[in-house]
């Protein structure tokens, strides 16, 4: 029997699940090097940060969406859990300075700027105007983490280095992408397949990147460090550690 397109979306958004539950659990080995030293020092905050209050506004979405939402509430809500989590650990081992503006940043966007949007939605908007209100949030949301790679790509250009970007992720969110684009596509919602649409082709630009400089003799930098960036919506590590020190990166639906 035929399959309908809602049970292509539940097939698509269940195979999403998979790959951004894993793609959120990808940041354990940074913690784990945290935890082992004992300090958070050379890491930043921002990507967690960016990566907690994306899931929120998902939540959010689904939650006033209702219908076929089911999907995006499981992986954002393991997503809330998953950066909180980070972000107590970050907190806990950072310096007091790190400590202070991460707090500082964390009142900013996922206290104030997000409690200032639930208001204004709740209060000024109802019925289809606050769901496509909300959608567009999340739509430019996404979009502006979806972008972030061009710092990554720019960066392997320059040093003609593919470490700042490894295949297998830029592979498994490229997948993600296409993954949460179809099934935005077959629920007609288009808050969701529009951004993973830029998202699918960020991600075939990096593997084309990789293929193009894999093999090529790397450009030593005058000031070489460790690339922390935003990328999609979840959680990404893009690593290089040279002369001691830090940084990370992040990714979403």
């Amino acid at each position: 029997m035929a399959m309908n397109r809602e049970s292509w979306a539940f097939v698509f958004g269940l195979i999403g699940n998979i790959i951004s539950f894993m793609v959120f659990l990808s940041p354990i080995p940074t913690f784990y090097q945290i935890y082992k030293k004992k300090t958070s020092e050379g890491y930043q905050a921002l990507p967690y940060v960016v990566a907690l209050l994306s899931a929120m506004l998902w939540i959010y979405y689904a939650l006033v969406k209702k219908d076929a939402a089911l999907l995006l509430i499981t992986i954002n809500t393991f997503g809330i859990v998953v950066e909180s989590s980070y972000l107590t650990l970050f907190l806990f081992y950072a310096s007091k300075k790190a400590r202070l503006s991460t707090i500082k940043l964390l009142l900013l966007l996922n206290v104030f700027g997000y409690g200032a949007m639930l208001l204004a939605t709740l209060y000024l908007s109802k019925g289809a105007t606050r769901l496509a209100i909300i959608g567009w949030i999340c739509l430019v949301f996404n979009i502006s983490v979806f972008a972030a790679p061009l710092f990554i790509m720019k960066k392997v250009i320059t040093t003609r280095s593919v470490e700042y970007m490894p295949f297998t992720l830029s592979f498994f969110l490229t997948i993600n992408a296409v993954m949460w684009f179809f099934y935005g596509l077959f629920l007609r919602d288009y808050y969701i397949a529009l951004p993973n649409t830029l998202g699918f082709l960020f991600g075939i630009v990096q593997m084309v990147l990789y293929l193009m400089y894999r093999n090529a003799t790397p450009i030593a930098l005058e000031n070489p460090m460790k690339v922390q960036e935003l990328n999609n919506d979840h959680i990404i590590e893009v690593v290089k550690v040279q002369d001691g020190t830090k940084g990370g990166a992040i990714d979403k639906v």
